[in-house]
């Protein structure tokens, strides 16, 4: 067994431990799923995995706790903004991932805590019903992509459940439904006033989780979509409040939140 170096961090309580990608040697999958179990690793929602190219650019993977690799994450972006932010000083970096290039900006830090806006190219909302297996009734929302595929519906309730069930139940069910190939991200989302929404993350890959970066982008866009809500709002999840600004359909939306190192050191993988 060799030791590997993690830092941990957390966006509003979405957490990710970030490794350097020679340390992966083509095992990510098995590493993510070691490594993100609550009780026998040291816990995460995913690992982004940190390439450090020849030409000095940057290039995350991101790897579920189950294993499963996915385009990108808004949180998990972040927090590798903020670590680079902390231990190397940048205000500013451009990260690629699968699902485009994501440049962050240090906005500021309050004590722990860094304050990051991030660029999160533009969401493509398509309004879609859709039946799902063992789910009773037609599901009415909108399919968007922000880098990464997600389902946002919006359920009267105040507890978010929908169909005869709740939110989590729900979101399980649609998140692996054979009519999303790739599997989706599912948020179910609650107006709250003009420039205020209220959601709920069933993350693929994760399950529920109490905050998601794309999934506040999907939602946000959805919501000034097909709820004709403000171009500048927050957003709040479980784990906290971001700030979301998307000036029309065209623009790149930005997407302004914290992100908190919680600790680094070395962990042993055997494979």
């Amino acid at each position: 067994m060799s030791g590997i170096g993690f830092v941990k961090a957390h966006a509003c309580g979405n957490d990710f431990l970030v490794i350097e990608e020679r340390e992966a040697k083509g095992k990510h999958a098995s590493m993510a799923q070691k490594l993100c179990a609550r009780n026998t690793g040291i816990g995460a929602d995913g690992i982004e995995f940190l390439d450090r190219r020849a030409d000095g650019s940057f290039f995350l993977r991101l790897f579920n706790a189950d294993g499963s690799e996915a385009e990108l994450s808004g949180n998990g972006t972040r927090c590798v903004a903020a670590w680079l932010a902390a231990s190397e000083g940048r205000q500013e970096v451009a990260l690629g991932t699968h699902g485009g290039i994501r440049t962050c900006r240090l906005i500021e830090r309050k004590g722990a805590e860094w304050w990051i806006e991030s660029a999160m190219g533009v969401p493509r909302v398509m309004p879609r019903a859709i039946e799902i297996a063992g789910v009773n009734g037609v599901i009415e929302g909108a399919m968007v992509n922000v880098g990464n595929p997600h389902y946002v519906i919006f359920p009267d309730s105040e507890d978010f459940s929908s169909h005869g069930m709740s939110w989590q139940e729900l979101g399980a069910k649609i998140s692996v439904d054979p009519l999303f190939k790739f599997g989706t991200n599912v948020e179910f989302v609650r107006v709250l006033a003009q420039d205020q929404i209220e959601f709920r993350i069933y993350e693929r890959g994760c399950g529920p989780t109490t905050s998601s970066g794309t999934g506040t982008c999907a939602s946000s866009s959805a919501a000034m979509t097909l709820r004709a809500v403000a171009r500048e709002l927050a957003a709040v999840a479980q784990g906290g409040t971001q700030r979301v600004v998307w000036r029309d359909s065209t623009s790149e939306m930005m997407l302004t939140g914290p992100a908190e190192i919680i600790c680094k050191g070395e962990v042993e993988f055997g494979g």
